[in-house]
C-alpha cells in the first residue's frame, strides 16, 4: 500500500468552514493534505481522536510575556509553555517588554529568541512611540511582525501615544491593521488621586472609569477615519464603546477577553483583591452583559487573553502600588469552552473568535482554519471533560491564575503544531518548536 500521508487524525468531530462533522485529517509535510473520509491505510501514523473535537489551532492575538531572561518574570519560553498547555498554537506578543520592541534590532532579537525557545508559533507587535513614527511603515513589515501596537493610556511599560497629533501621525505611517489600547491618558492623570481614597483596589474601575475608555475610543475612531487606517480596539470593556464600534465596522474591529466575559465587579475585587486588577479594569455586570450581547450580535471580532502575569509578591502590595495584569493564555480555551457548555455561545462562534477571526483580521498566512493547504495546527478538545483549574496547573512563572477553583467543562487534550504533537494529556512533549507566523500582506518576494 502506498503511503501518502505522514499522519492521520482519525475519527474526530471536525470544526471546519463547512460545518461540524465526523471525519479524518491527513497531514503531509506539516500541512493539511486531506479532510473527511480519508483512507487511514495510506498514513505512516494514525492517531485516534474519536470522541474528541478537532478545532483549528487556537490563536491568542494578545499576550504580554514581559521581561526576557528574568527568573521571576514571565518570558517567551514559559509563556509559550502555558500557551500549548492550554491548547493555543500561536500567539501575538505585545511590545511593552524590557527592552521595548520598537526597533528593527529588537524585533529581530525577539524573533531569534522565539525560534530558539518557544513551543508555539508567534508574532510580535511593534510598539509605536513619538520617536519611531517615521520608521513604523517599514517596521510593521519586518518578518515575524503582526503589526503596530499603540498605547493611548499608560499601562505597564513605557510606551505611550497620548496626544492626537502623534496618534494621527502614527495612523498615517503604514498600512497594516493597528492594535490600540484605548484609555484616555489625560483623564487618567486627572483622576489618579482617586486611587488613594478608601476602598483600595475597588477604586481601580473608578479611576480608570468608563468615560476614559469611551473618550479614547471616540478619539481613535475619528482620527482613524480621517487617516483611512484600519484599527483594532483591544480588550473593550464598556457598554458605551459597543455601538460606536458597531457603527465603524468598515474600518474598526473589536476584541474582548475571557476575564471581562467571566469576572465582574465588585465580586472579583471582593474575592481576588489586587489579583483582579488589570487595564482596562474588570467592570460591573451591565458592562459584561453588553459584551456578551456584542458577541451574539456579531460585533466582536476576536477573543484575546491579554495574558500579563505578575508575581504574587508584586500583586500582594497595597493598591495602588500594585501592577495591573493577570495570566490568561493557558486558561482561554477551558474558560471559553465552559461558556460554550453553558449555552452562552456556540462552538462555531468560539472557533470564529479564536481561529478564523485572527486569521481574517490580520491576514495570517496558512493558519486558523481546517482547510487543505493550511498548516496542520490543531487544538483537540474534550467538550465533556470536567476539570477544576488550579494554580498548580499553571506553566507561567508567577504560578497563579484568577480562575483558580473554576470548574471547567471542556478541556484541551492535545496541541498539534504543523502535524506534530506538542502537548498531550497535560504533558509538553516537544518544546521549542515555534516558528514566526507569516502574513499575506507582507510575504517575501520570490
Amino acid at each position: 500500500m502506498t503511503i501518502l500521508y505522514d499522519r492521520i487524525f482519525a475519527g474526530g468531530t471536525l470544526v471546519t468552514p463547512n460545518g461540524i462533522g465526523t471525519g479524518n485529517v491527513a497531514v503531509k509535510d506539516g500541512k493539511i493534505a486531506a479532510i473527511g473520509d480519508v483512507d487511514v491505510s495510506k498514513a505512516a501514523e494514525i492517531t485516534d481522536v474519536s470522541g474528541l473535537h478537532v478545532l483549528p489551532g487556537v490563536i491568542d492575538s494578545q499576550v504580554h510575556f514581559r521581561e526576557p531572561g528574568n527568573e521571576h518574570k514571565e518570558d517567551l519560553e514559559t509563556g509559550a509553555r502555558g500557551a500549548v498547555q492550554g491548547g493555543v498554537t500561536g500567539v501575538f506578543e505585545m511590545p511593552n517588554t524590557n527592552p521595548t520592541t520598537s526597533t528593527k534590532e529588537a524585533i529581530a532579537d525577539k524573533v531569534a529568541r522565539g525560534t530558539a525557545r518557544m513551543a508555539c508559533d508567534f508574532a510580535f507587535y511593534v510598539g509605536a512611540t513619538a520617536e519611531n513614527v517615521e520608521e513604523l511603515a517599514t517596521l510593521e513589515r519586518e518578518p515575524g511582525t503582526c503589526g503596530v501596537k499603540i498605547f493611548m493610556g499608560s499601562s505597564t511599560g513605557s510606551l505611550l501615544v497620548g496626544d492626537d497629533d502623534t496618534l494621527e501621525r502614527v495612523l498615517r505611517s503604514g498600512t497594516r491593521r493597528v492594535a490600540i489600547h484605548c484609555e484616555d491618558e489625560f483623564r487618567l492623570q486627572e483622576r489618579q488621586p482617586l486611587t488613594y481614597e478608601e476602598g483600595g483596589v475597588h477604586n481601580h474601575p473608578v479611576w480608570r472609569d468608563e468615560e476614559s475608555a469611551r473618550l479614547a475610543t471616540e478619539r481613535l475612531l475619528r482620527l482613524a477615519k480621517r487617516a483611512g487606517r484600519r484599527v483594532h480596539v483591544l480588550h473593550v470593556t464598556t457598554k458605551d464603546e459597543v455601538p460606536m464600534l458597531a457603527a465603524a465596522k468598515d474600518y474598526a474591529t473589536m476584541e474582548v477577553t475571557p476575564q471581562h466575559l467571566t469576572l465582574a465587579a465588585p465580586d472579583c475585587y471582593d474575592r481576588l483583591g489586587t489579583f483582579a486588577q488589570m487595564n482596562p479594569p474588570i467592570r460591573g455586570q451591565e458592562h459584561q452583559d453588553a459584551l456578551w450581547h456584542a458577541i451574539n450580535q456579531g460585533i466582536v471580532d476576536v477573543i484575546g487573553s491579554d495574558h500579563a502575569p505578575h508575581t504574587r509578591e508584586e500583586k500582594a502590595n497595597e493598591y495602588p502600588a500594585t501592577p495591573s495584569g493577570m495570566p490568561g493564555v493557558q486558561t482561554l480555551v477551558p474558560v471559553m469552552l465552559t461558556h460554550v457548555a453553558n449555552g452562552k455561545l456556540s462552538l462555531e462562534r468560539f472557533v470564529d473568535l479564536v481561529c478564523h477571526g485572527p486569521q481574517r483580521l490580520f491576514n495570517i498566512a496558512g493558519k486558523g482554519r481546517l482547510v487543505v493547504g493550511y498548516d496542520a495546527d490543531l487544538t483537540i478538545v474534550d467538550l465533556k471533560r470536567k476539570q477544576v483549574i488550579e494554580d498548580s496547573w499553571m506553566e507561567n512563572r508567577s504560578g497563579w491564575t484568577p480562575f483558580h477553583g473554576f470548574e471547567a467543562t471542556g478541556w484541551p487534550i492535545s496541541t498539534i503544531l504543523r502535524g506534530m504533537t506538542v502537548m498531550q494529556d497535560g504533558e509538553i512533549v516537544a518544546p521549542g518548536q515555534g516558528q514566526p507566523m507569516r502574513f499575506m500582506e507582507c510575504l517575501p518576494q520570490a
